[in-house]
């Protein structure tokens, strides 16, 4: 089995939610161990996905009032509140990290199967029924009202999503599983509002991660970011995730 660090942390701010999954990406070509970790927020947070214009967010009124950070990965924006948010870093070496689509698919399948074992029908979104828009700004501003090959639905409903970025043959790939519907994003209805089962967070967390290491075949050991990870992440939290050059930069 693949050795796995398992990180899981407390609702942190935006700005250090991603940071530390840059310091992970960056570590993951120095390091053979994967690493999985599951985080929430602390306030409602808008994330751009990278290419996203900082004005578009103007034109979703109901998160107008949420701070902003961009990701680094692309896509669309993402109200995180009521959320499971989680990412995997996968080594270069591994074959995973070479087949971006195998990947994505894998971890929703494994998402699948653990709304399965708590007896909610989902699915993988397997076809573009309509070609898609020409251009970046021509997409839904939100991500969950996107479909793309590979996302989580409930009947119509997209209740899962995720996003990679490659560094060094490493892959981070991030994503977000809705739990319920937010204020800030009242358009979007989460697992809890389309099945009708209310769980804490601890216990959807539990419910996913469980099923996610046992369908990737990894021996998960569960510990913190060491030190230097820890100020790698302060370090980038404080000089890009937290800055208008790099939130403003589109």
């Amino acid at each position: 089995m693949l050795a796995c660090r398992l990180i899981l942390d407390p609702p942190g701010p935006g700005a250090w939610n991603m940071a530390v999954d840059e310091a992970l990406l960056e570590s993951g070509g120095q390091d053979d161990e994967w690493t999985l970790r599951f985080y929430g927020w602390s306030e409602p947070t808008l994330s751009l996905g990278y290419f996203q214009s900082v004005a578009s967010r103007q034109i979703h009124t109901a998160s107008r009032s949420c701070p902003l950070v961009r990701r680094q990965s692309g896509g669309g924006a993402i109200v995180h509140d009521a959320e499971l948010t989680y990412s995997l870093t996968v080594p270069a070496r591994h074959a995973l990290a070479r087949d971006s689509q195998r990947l994505y698919r894998a971890v929703h399948a494994a998402f699948v199967g653990a709304l399965a074992s708590a007896g909610i029908s989902a699915e993988l979104y397997e076809t573009l029924s309509a070609p898609r828009p020409a251009s970046a700004s021509s997409e839904p501003f939100l991500c969950f009202n996107r479909r793309g090959i590979g996302d989580i639905l409930i009947g119509t409903s997209k209740v899962g999503g995720s996003a990679q970025r490659r560094r060094g043959g490493s892959v981070l790939q991030h994503g977000s599983l809705l739990l319920r519907r937010s204020a800030a994003a009242p358009e979007l209805p989460g697992i809890e509002d389309l099945c009708r089962q209310v769980r804490s967070w601890e216990e959807w967390r539990s419910l996913f991660s469980g099923k996610l290491v046992q369908s990737l075949e990894i021996a998960a050991r569960a510990a913190p970011l060491s030190e230097s990870l820890r100020q790698r992440a302060a370090d980038l939290a404080q000089d890009k995730y937290a800055a208008p050059s790099w939130n403003a930069r589109r």
